[in-house]
């Protein structure tokens, strides 16, 4: 295969783990020569160009991207690279010495793969609450324990995260033109403090259009930084409300009908909660119910402002969120 394209999107990082992830990088065993790095500067506050020297890496450098948000800035490491495979490392994903090296070996022993990843192991600031692990998941933590692959949209676990997502070119591509094109695929992906994300499962269901699929890879290994902040109560609630928006949006786009919320359900429903599970609970309910109202709010607005109307097929099965 040809050569890899490592984009790092980042905004307002913090210098430590930043700090790690460029060193990871720096002692990763594929040559340099095999591949190229590309930091995205997404609109910070301080220009990261003067903080994070890339003079170690001869094919390496930054890039101003000032229209915030994690779609705008990847769909500017897709521009800007040319490599035959794109990995994006987010700026807390600290990648293992091999990491490359296995892309490249999946890439050549795999051909019918778009898009893959691996394992994500977190590393807690602090330990975490046992109340949080039920949502480790959410924070893209992945055990790939076996070689996993798939074209079906529904084989969550074939399915790769965020972090580390390897992708072809050819399906960069397409992802970018249908972004480009597409209102509602640009409403996905983190912007500023909203945690509507999205925009990696989308990327990666567009692979079955070009008769390609998806998969993990227990070789593929990274660790996630977690801040301490990152578990909080307040920043869970966000996440959650932010991801069923998510969710209302991608099952509109292929063509998944969402069941209508009833208020006296919604509000029976907490009652129960509150009573049987007790105060958090009934938050987090509340927060799922919150972001499916956002987006349906969402698919609404570019109804009525969109010439080609956003539509879902009712006669498919609903999506729970």
């Amino acid at each position: 295969m040809g050569s890899i394209s490592v984009v790092i999107c980042t905004h307002n990082p913090r210098a430590h783990f930043l700090k790690r992830v460029l060193a990871a990088l720096r002692s990763q065993t594929l040559p340099r020569e095999a591949w190229e790095l590309l930091v995205i500067d997404n609109a910070s506050a301080e220009p990261v160009a003067k903080r994070f020297d890339l003079s170690w890496h001869s094919a390496a450098r930054h890039v101003r991207e000032d229209e915030l948000g994690l779609t705008p800035a990847r769909l500017r490491g897709i521009a800007e690279t040319n490599g035959d495979v794109i990995v994006f490392v987010d700026d807390d994903n600290v990648l293992d010495a091999n990491y490359l090296a296995g892309v490249r070996d999946i890439a050549e022993q795999y051909p019918h793969l778009g898009v893959w990843g691996g394992s994500v192991r977190p590393e807690f600031e602090s330990p975490p609450e046992p109340w949080t692990h039920a949502f480790f998941e959410l924070l893209a933590i992945r055990d790939a324990d076996q070689v996993r692959w798939s074209n079906t949209l529904d084989d969550w676990r074939a399915q790769p995260v965020g972090a580390g997502l390897c992708v072809r070119r050819p399906v960069a591509t397409y992802y970018a033109q249908r972004v480009r094109t597409d209102p509602l695929r640009q409403l996905l992906g983190r912007r500023g403090g909203s945690m509507t994300s999205g925009e990696d499962v989308d990327l990666i269901y567009g692979t079955r259009d070009l008769g390609l699929g998806f998969g993990t890879f227990p070789q593929l290994s990274l660790i996630h930084l977690m801040p301490e902040d990152r578990l909080s109560k307040e920043k869970l609630l966000k996440l959650v409300e932010g991801i069923s928006t998510s969710n209302v949006l991608l099952s509109n786009r292929y063509g998944r009908s969402i069941e209508e919320t009833v208020l006296w359900k919604t509000m029976l429903r907490s009652l129960l909660l509150l009573v049987t599970k007790g105060f958090r609970e009934t938050q987090f309910y509340l927060a799922r119910k919150r972001g499916t109202k956002r987006g349906k709010e969402l698919i609404a607005s570019l109804q009525r402002s969109s010439a080609a109307p956003v539509s879902s097929d009712p006669r498919t099965s609903s999506v729970e969120i």
